[in-house]
């Protein structure tokens, strides 16, 4: 089954290469972003059952670091990667160590994660180095040197190997010890606790390596879209993206994300095509997540569990 997926989704990731479509290669540019994104939450909030509502955070560090990098100082967007890199990872250590040092858990923690997310879009808001509510404008300076394609199937192969890397790092959790420790946590963190798993560091490099994975998105988006902006970095709605591509398609599995991403974009697009009634598009797009959401709650992933049951 493992191996049927795996080529049933390089076949089609790999199919925009081969299309002349424009409006293809965007969608599954979307995908790709969302699925990447989606899975660096998963790496926290899907294997070690730290619901988070506040991503965005790490999104917006990332994001914000290679703008500033480059329009204050000159230095180049690939450079801003493994910056990124780092500083999404510090942020996620140390909003991971504050929280689970004071010992929360659960609801507590999402808030938390969601409150930290506001306060980084008030102070982006309010600061000369981001421009305020202004926002930063990247020069354009096409070239694939300067982090920057004038083929959009070229940013799409980026995005491609990020979550070949970001899915093989959830491979590598699935079976590794640094894993059993997280889905312990998980599962019950008195009883982790008990077998003598360090909750505070397992939980904290946790929310580091997530943190570290979503600020390489907000990178991604900063030299696609040329610009960034406290809403667009901080906002909420980039939280729920990640959150709902994660529980559609499966948390705390390996090609959830994925499989959440192509569900989502997918009901998304037949939603606009096929529907012309202002306001009912976006309707049925949320009862229909839903619907999904309550019928699997295990995900899209989660189906092979269930058919095997039945």
């Amino acid at each position: 089954m493992k191996p049927v997926l795996a080529l049933l989704v390089a076949v089609v990731a790999l199919a925009p290469f081969a299309s002349s479509s424009q409006y293809l290669v965007n969608i599954a540019m979307l995908t790709a972003f969302s699925a990447f994104i989606g899975q660096g939450w998963n790496i926290s909030g899907g294997f070690g059952g730290l619901t988070s509502f506040g991503h965005a955070v790490f999104f917006g560090v990332g994001a914000y670091t290679v703008a500033i990098l480059q329009t204050r100082w000159g230095i180049n967007p690939w450079l801003g990667l493994p910056a990124a890199f780092v500083l999404g990872g510090l942020v996620g250590a140390g909003i991971g160590f504050l929280s689970f040092r004071a010992g929360l858990r659960g609801s507590y923690f999402a808030l938390v994660t969601l409150a930290f997310a506001e306060v980084f879009r008030v102070l982006s808001n309010s600061s000369d180095l981001t421009h305020g509510g202004l926002g930063i404008n990247v020069k354009l300076q096409l070239g694939a040197a300067n982090f920057q394609f004038a083929d959009r199937r070229a940013s799409y192969a980026v995005v491609l190997v990020l979550l070949a890397g970001a899915t093989a790092i959830a491979a590598w959790l699935k079976r590794s010890r640094f894993g059993a420790r997280l889905v312990a946590v998980r599962e019950n963190e008195d009883a982790a606790q008990a077998l003598g798993v360090g909750l505070v560091r397992t939980k904290t490099a946790a929310l580091a390596l997530s943190g570290a994975l979503t600020a390489l998105g907000g990178v991604v988006y900063t030299q696609t879209y040329l610009y960034i902006d406290p809403s667009i970095a901080f906002g909420v709605e980039r939280s729920v993206e990640m959150l709902l591509v994660v529980m559609i398609g499966g948390a705390g599995t390996v090609w959830g994300p994925i499989l959440g991403a192509i569900a989502l974009h997918l009901i998304a697009d037949v939603s606009r095509t096929w529907i012309d009634t202002p306001g009912f598009a976006p309707m049925l797009y949320g009862v229909v997540l839903l619907a999904i959401i309550a019928a699997l709650p295990g995900g899209i992933a989660g189906l092979k569990g269930r058919l095997g049951r039945a």
